[in-house]
C-alpha cells in the first residue's frame, strides 16, 4: 500500500511537471506570436503622395543609400538626392524640405513635407498629410532690404501611401 501511495505521488508530480512544461511552451508560443506581430509593423521608407495639383515621392533611402525626393506639378518635375533634402524631426512629425526654385534678388521657393510617424503593416498604410510651399522673398542686400512679409505659405493637402521597400 505504501508503494502504491509513493507511485501515485510520483505520478502526480510527473503530471504536474508535464502540465507546467506545456503551459511554458504555450506561453513561449504566445510570446513568439506577439513578437512576430510587433516585428511585422515596420517604419516606412517610401512615401507616395498626391493632391491639389502636385505629386511627391520620397524615399528615406535608395539603391545609392541616400534619400531621394521627386516633386511634380503642372509646370515641372524635379528630383533631389542626398544633401539636397533637409530633414528635421519635430513634435508634429518629420519635416522634409527641398528648394524648388531660387531667383536671385527676388525669391526662393521651398517645399516642406510633413510626415507623421507610421507603423506599416502589410503592403502599405494610407494616410493624409500636408505639404507647405513657402515663398521666401530675398534681396541681394539681405532680408533687411525686403519690405513687408518675408515668407508666404501655400498649404497643400496630400493623400498617399507609406510603404517599406527593400533596396
Amino acid at each position: 500500500m505504501k508503494c502504491q501511495k509513493i507511485a501515485f505521488i510520483v505520478f502526480i508530480l510527473l503530471l504536474g511537471s508535464i502540465c507546467a512544461m506545456t503551459r511554458g511552451t504555450e506561453e513561449a508560443r504566445s510570446d513568439e506570436r506577439a513578437t512576430s506581430s510587433v516585428a511585422e509593423a515596420q517604419e516606412p521608407n517610401v512615401f507616395e503622395l498626391k493632391g491639389m495639383g502636385i505629386e511627391v515621392t520620397y524615399s528615406t533611402t535608395s539603391f545609392t543609400g541616400q534619400p531621394q525626393l521627386t516633386y511634380r506639378d503642372k509646370k515641372r518635375t524635379l528630383t533631389f538626392h542626398g544633401e539636397e533634402i533637409r530633414q528635421v524631426d519635430s513634435e508634429i512629425g518629420q519635416q522634409v524640405t527641398v528648394t524648388l526654385e531660387q531667383v536671385p534678388d527676388l525669391r526662393t521657393e521651398t517645399l516642406t513635407l510633413i510626415l507623421p510617424a507610421i507603423n506599416v503593416e502589410g503592403a502599405g498604410t494610407s494616410f493624409q498629410t500636408n505639404a507647405i510651399l513657402t515663398t521666401h522673398r530675398t534681396s541681394i542686400g539681405g532680408p533687411d532690404l525686403v519690405k513687408g512679409v518675408l515668407q508666404t505659405y501655400r498649404i497643400k493637402t496630400l493623400r498617399g501611401t507609406a510603404r517599406t521597400v527593400v533596396f
